[in-house]
């Protein structure tokens, strides 16, 4: 979904993924947090894990309000439609909606089988070639 210009610097990405014991793993989604950030298409990126890790992801939806955040768009880093990204989710935006009445929350689409990622997954089976 296309967001007009006037409302960038009012709407979060907020890029959530599972959390890991392993500090390299997490740092993974801190770099795309930047890559993002860098686009300039939202007025706030933040990051927020499920478990394991901090920020979590109330903490992470804190952060954008903070920021003056009218909208969030939490966007799933996760290639599967599990538990986590069906109810989990859900059950956090129907939280956030309710303790933040004047912000709109959405959770977007995971990553899943979207078309880009057949490119990605051909780079790295030839990149082992």
């Amino acid at each position: 979904m296309e967001t007009p210009s006037s409302d960038l610097s009012r709407t979060a990405a907020l890029l959530i993924a599972h959390g890991s014991r392993r500090a390299e793993a997490n740092a993974d989604l801190v770099k795309l947090a930047e890559m993002v950030r860098a686009t300039n298409r939202f007025g706030i990126v933040e990051i927020a894990y499920l478990e394991l890790a901090e920020p979590d992801i109330p903490t992470g939806a804190a952060n954008c309000v903070s920021q003056g955040a009218e909208r969030i768009l939490m966007m799933p880093y996760f290639l599967s439609a599990g538990v986590h990204v069906r109810n989990d989710l859900t059950e956090f935006q129907q939280q956030f909606q309710e303790q933040y009445p004047g912000v709109t929350v959405e959770v977007c689409e995971h990553l899943g089988l979207h078309p880009k990622l057949v490119d990605v997954v051909i780079e790295r089976l030839t990149d082992s070639v």
